[in-house]
C-alpha cells in the first residue's frame, strides 16, 4: 500500500533479544511483522521504537500514535509482588515503555496496548496482575501451548470505544498466561472472555485502549489499528 505525507506515523515498541539471521548471531531489535503489516494496512506509517533510550518525550513527539506491543511479563516488583516461577521479564523494556506511555498521555497521543501492552498500561496506572492463569483461573485456554494461540469470544461493553470499533462481540487470538487482577486507576474494563478474564480496558474520553488479545494476528481485520490511525490523524 502506497503512503503519502498525510498518513500518520505510528510508533511500535519492539523487542531487544538474541537473534540469528544470515551469518549473524547477535542481540537484535525486532518485532513480529504482523504488527507492521497491520499498521500499513490501516493506512499508517510504522516506525519501530527500540527499548534503548530514555528520551521518551522526544520519541513521542516524532510519532502521531503509539502501539505498546506484546512480549515478556511486566516485572512484578512494579506492582509490589514477588515473581511467580513462570514469570519472565525484561526490566529494560519495562522502563522504556512505562516512560513512553506516560509521555504519550501527557502529549495527548492515541495509545493502543496489545497483550503485554494492556498490562503495561494498567500497572503504570497502579494496577496489579494475576501472574499465572493456569493457577489463578484454572485454565490454559488463553495460552494452550508454546507458540499456539487460543481462540476466544470477547464480550465488549456497549457504549465503549472498543465496542464502537468492534461491536459488542468479537473473536480473538489470545496468547497470554497473565492478566489484569486489579485494574489501574482511570482505566475501565470494557471487554471480557467467557471465564471473566478482563480482555479490554480503556480510559473514557481519550484514545487510551488496551486489549489482552493479539489483533495483529488477523490480517483480515485491522479495525483496531485503523481506529488508532484515524485518531492519530485527527489528533495531529
Amino acid at each position: 500500500m502506497a503512503s503519502n505525507v498525510s498518513d500518520p506515523v505510528i510508533g511500535l515498541t519492539s523487542y531487544l533479544e538474541p537473534a540469528k539471521f544470515g551469518v549473524w548471531e547477535t542481540e537484535a531489535v525486532l518485532l513480529h511483522r504482523f504488527y507492521v503489516d497491520s499498521v500499513v494496512a490501516a493506512g499508517g506509517i510504522p516506525v519501530l521504537l527500540p527499548p534503548v533510550s530514555g528520551a521518551h518525550e522526544r520519541l513521542v513527539s516524532t510519532v502521531d500514535g503509539l502501539v505498546l506491543t506484546g512480549g515478556a511479563d511486566v516485572e512484578p516488583a512494579r506492582y509490589g509482588h514477588e515473581p511467580h516461577p513462570a514469570t519472565y521479564t525484561r526490566p529494560r523494556r519495562d522502563a522504556f515503555e512505562f516512560g513512553l506511555f506516560e509521555a504519550a498521555r501527557a502529549a495527548g497521543k492515541p495509545v493502543l496496548g496489545v497483550c503485554r501492552g494492556l498490562q503495561v498500561m494498567s500497572v503504570a496506572l497502579g494496577g496489579t496482575l494475576a501472574q499465572h492463569l493456569p493457577e489463578s483461573a484454572g485454565t490454559t485456554d488463553h495460552q494452550p501451548a508454546p507458540a499456539v494461540f487460543g481462540t476466544s469470544t470477547i464480550s465488549l461493553k456497549d457504549g465503549s470505544r472498543a465496542a464502537a470499533i468492534l461491536g459488542t462481540e468479537t473473536k480473538a487470538h489470545c496468547y497470554h498466561h497473565q492478566a489484569i487482577d486489579r485494574l489501574g486507576t482511570g482505566l475501565e474494563a470494557v471487554g471480557w472472555a467467557a471465564d471473566g478474564t478482563i480482555e479490554a480496558a480503556e480510559v473514557p474520553g481519550e484514545f487510551t485502549l488496551g486489549v489482552q488479545w493479539h489483533p495483529e494476528q488477523d490480517s483480515a481485520d485491522v479495525r483496531l489499528f485503523a481506529a488508532l490511525v484515524a485518531a492519530s490523524k485527527e489528533n495531529r
